[in-house]
Order: C-alpha cells, then sequence, then structure tokens
C-alpha cells in the first residue's frame, strides 16, 4: 500500500518511508491512499485472539511492506508482560448494560500514548532498515504531557536514533514532568518552551519544514522524524485498540456481532479520535463518535459549525493534554471527507495559517454531523464527574472525567441509547492533586509525594513505574524561549 501527503496526492510512498519521514516535505500529513475493509469474518477471526496477534493483523492490512513474522515480533516486544501490568493490555471495563470504559494507560508511562509509542519505535528501526538509512533518525516530539515520556521511554537506547522532546513550562502536571526530566538515556533531551502546546507544536512543524536546518543536520549525520500524531505510525496502533475493544465486547457477551457501539474520545489533537474513525471507516460496526474537550472547546464548536477558529483564549486545564487549538490531525479527517481533494486541504491549512481561521465546504459539514457529536466540559463539570465515578467505585483521571460528562450530555441531549465506550487515557495518579480534590482530599503538596496520598485516600494501587519517580534524580533542566527551539535542536545534535 502507498501513502501520500493530505497536501499533494502526487507524493507517493512505500508505508516504511512514510514512517521514517514522520511529516511530508510539505507540511501535509501522510495518509493511506485506501482503507482497508474489515467485515464479520475477520473481526471473529479475532474475537478470542491475544491483543498481540490483533495487532499484527490489522496494522498489515495497511503496511503491507512489513511481513506477518515482523509484525508479531514487534507486538510481542510492545505489549508484553514486561511493559503492561495486564494480560488484557487494553481491557475494557463494564460499568454497566450499556456502558463500558476502554482502559488505555496500563503501559510502562501510565497514559494511552504508550499503546502507540511501544510500538513506534519498532516500525522506524525496521523502516531504517528497510530502506537503507545510513543516517541517524533525531525524532522531535512536542508534547502536551504524556506523548513526550511514552517516546522517550519507547525510544531510549534504541540504536540509530536521538529524541528531543518540547513541553510547554508550567503547561504540564508535576508527575508528567517528572517523568520527562528523570528519563534515562544517552539518546534523549528534554527542554521546557515558554508557551502553551501550540507554541511547541507550531516550532516542531517549523524546524521540519526549514530547509536550513535539515541541510545543516544532514551534514551531521542526521534526519528528522516525528512521534508525535502527525507520523502514521502513532495512528495506526491506535485503530487497534478500538477494533480490539468491540472483540472484547463480542467476546464476553455485552455485544452480538454486528451490534452497533458508540464510542466517546477525550481528545485535543484529534489523534485518538480519528484512530477510531478509521476503525469505522474500515467497516467496524460504530454508530457515533462522540468528540470530548475540555475547556478548550475549538473541536466542539468546529464539529457545531463546521468553522474552526483558533482565535479564542487558551486555557490551562486540569486535563492538560488537551490544552491545544491547533488539531494536527484534523487534516487527516478532511483529507478523507473531501473525497482527498488535496487542493481543498491546501486552502483550509493556508487560511489557519494566515488567519487561525476556516470554514469547511457544506458537503464536509453534513459528513461531520452525521459521523461526530462534539461536546465540552468545564473544571467544575469535570471534577463532578471524578466525584461522582468515584463514588460508584471507579477512580479515574481528568481526562476520563471530560469523556464521562460529555458522554453523559450526548445522552441526555440525543437520548441516544446504543452501548458506549468511553475511553480512558491516563492513570488518575498523573494528576494527584486534581483527582485527591474532586473526591474531597486536601492535597498535601504538589508533586510525587501526593502518590502515596491518594493510595492511603483510596486503596488504589500506585502503577510500579510512578511508585518509582520517589527519589528519582532530574537530568534536565532546560527552558528556551519559542524562537529558539531550532538553537536547542542544533544544539543537541552535534
Amino acid at each position: 500500500m502507498k501513502y501520500y501527503s493530505t497536501r499533494d496526492k502526487s507524493l507517493r510512498m512505500d508505508a516504511a518511508e512514510a514512517i521514517k519521514m514522520g511529516l511530508s516535505r510539505d507540511g501535509g500529513l501522510l495518509t493511506p491512499e485506501t482503507i482497508p475493509q474489515v467485515g464479520q469474518a475477520f473481526l471473529r477471526s479475532l474475537v478470542d485472539a491475544r491483543y498481540q496477534t490483533r495487532a499484527a493483523k490489522i496494522m498489515g492490512l495497511y503496511l503491507t511492506d512489513y511481513t506477518e513474522e515482523e509484525l508479531l515480533s514487534f507486538a510481542g516486544n510492545a505489549y508484553g508482560p514486561d511493559k503492561f501490568d495486564t494480560e488484557a493490555v487494553a481491557p475494557v471495563r463494564t460499568l454497566d448494560g450499556k456502558t463500558h470504559c476502554l482502559e488505555l494507560w496500563h503501559g510502562p508511562t501510565s497514559a494511552f500514548k504508550d499503546m502507540a509509542l511501544q510500538m513506534l519505535p519498532q516500525l522506524l528501526s525496521a523502516a531504517l532498515r528497510k530502506t537503507g538509512e545510513d543516517q541517524t533518525a533525531c525524532i522531535l516530539v512536542a508534547t502536551s504531557g504524556d506523548t513526550g515520556k511514552a517516546a522517550m521511554e519507547g525510544f531510549a537506547g534504541v540504536p540509530q536514533t536521538k529524541i528531543m522532546v518540547f513541553y510547554p513550562k508550567d503547561g504540564v502536571s508535576k508527575v508528567q514532568e517528572a517523568q520527562m526530566v528523570t528519563q534515562e538515556g544517552d539518546n534523549v533531551g528534554v527542554c521546557a518552551v515558554a508557551g502553551n502546546f501550540d507554541d511547541a507544536q507550531a516550532g516542531v512543524k517549523r524546524i521540519f519544514s526549514d530547509t536550513a536546518v535539515r541541510e545543516t543536520l544532514a551534514g551531521r549525520g542526521f534526519f528528522l522524524s516525528s512521534a508525535n500524531s502527525i507520523n502514521w505510525g502513532r495512528i495506526l496502533p491506535q485503530v487497534v485498540y478500538y477494533i480490539s475493544a468491540y472483540c472484547d465486547l463480542v467476546r464476553d457477551g455485552k455485544l452480538e456481532m454486528g451490534d452497533q457501539v458508540n464510542f466517546c474520545v477525550p481528545t485535543g489533537n484529534f489523534g485518538d479520535i480519528l484512530a477510531a474513525y478509521y476503525a469505522k471507516r474500515m467497516g467496524l460496526p460504530v454508530g457515533r463518535l462522540i468528540c470530548a474537550s475540555n475547556r478548550n472547546d475549538v473541536l466542539t464548536d468546529f464539529l457545531r459549525t463546521g468553522v474552526y477558529d483558533r482565535n479564542r483564549p487558551f486555557h490551562t486545564t486540569m486535563s492538560p493534554s488537551m490544552d491545544i487549538l491547533v488539531s494536527s490531525n484534523l487534516e487527516r479527517l478532511l483529507f478523507d471527507l473531501s473525497g482527498e481533494d488535496d487542493g481543498e486541504v491546501r486552502g483550509y491549512m493556508a487560511a489557519l495559517a494566515e488567519s487561525g481561521k476556516y470554514e469547511v465546504s457544506d458537503a464536509i459539514k453534513a459528513a461531520l454531523k452525521e459521523e461526530f457529536w462534539g461536546g465540552c466540559c468545564d473544571e467544575a463539570g469535570t471534577a463532578a464527574a471524578i466525584g461522582a465515578y468515584y463514588k460508584k467505585g471507579y477512580l479515574i483521571d481528568p481526562h476520563t472525567a471530560v469523556a464521562a460528562s460529555v458522554m453523559k450530555q450526548y445522552r441526555q441531549e440525543t437520548g441516544d441509547e446504543t452501548v458506549t465506550v468511553f475511553v480512558s487515557t491516563a492513570s488518575p495518579y498523573k494528576f494527584c492533586n486534581h483527582v485527591l480534590t474532586a473526591i474531597g482530599e486536601i492535597p498535601k503538596g504538589d508533586g510525587v509525594e501526593l502518590l502515596d496520598q491518594l493510595n492511603a485516600a483510596t486503596g488504589v494501587t500506585v502503577p510500579r513505574r510512578l511508585a518509582a519517580l520517589k527519589g528519582k534524580v532530574r537530568r534536565f533542566d532546560l527552558t528556551c524561549e519559542k524562537p529558539d527551539m531550532d538553537g536547542v535542536v542544533l544544539n543537541f545534535l552535534r
């Protein structure tokens, strides 16, 4: 299967080249030229399979220049017991007959990013071999909290790679920051950016498109790649867990094969819910995709009006991984809904760059209303959802709480009683202060010391790698201004 840019379909390449490149040099996102279709026979073949087998089979539909043996090996490495604390890898927790929660935080960094970032380094390493690449890949990452640690954890020590992570100063939780600045590995680097996530993400994109920087790095033996969800190697492993969740519900008698299910996904950069959209496009029986935003509600407004407008206040919230006003992966959705009209997509992206705003066609507006429902949740609603679910015996983090709250709004507004899975993207222990406050406790501190307090208050086990943060030495203390990010990269790659 070939891949091409959302902004220029004449740029075509194999999967290995697309994963190696990460972001197309024209600024577009590399996307498969066709969406493979799966029927009930394919889904039935996965119902009783292990997660690792499901991952290899599903990804193999897209990665036609990788062998099934390679993908099975990669899946075994990525999702084995040394990495994930449950054999199910991405278990589905039943809360009532119509409501289930897909837990995606059982990996090494206790966030859903592990589901893709334990797989991507292996896909990229294989891509370097397949394409005969002799330069070292430098992975540039902008993170709103979880991607940075998960990417470093995945790439630490991987041959022929280096990774530099940028995160917004004072824009992530204390536990998230501690995870990043204590990361081990000789090939990793971390830098805080004076600004928000959108600033960090724009800086990374600017570096990718800077010909002078790329030429300088090439002379030093490096090329740039991405571990953000702009890389197809990040999106594809996320498609797997939606199909896996459906198979689990069928296996456990919660659904009959062919029954529809809704997914409610907390999202900022639109990658996680985009993966659910691709699963639906493949033929998974999905009804409505419910897009849950926090106070940064640019996606809610877009899905309801067809107007994307980033010109609004930026809010720092208790769900920082969703504090985003420029949702990069929306470009892939626009490409698909426009009938893969790269000219139309270029127009939208040019308008976004120039004015911070664009309005999609009537055809895309109609498709958005058919496929999606957008809702948002403020800080009070997030805290209320954490408290309500804790009273029911289920401890959730703020991002998951946003999804739970928006799912409730959707049901009340539409009356839709379709079985719904809301997605849990992080362990509550990554946001101890907010979770403690929401369940009626007073936090006694502001960092990793709160792990023990939350454990004492709830009895919920602390993920072992988060517990290990206590006492770890800080390795990175670098901060830069937005215009200086390229200098940080050039200094890192000497």
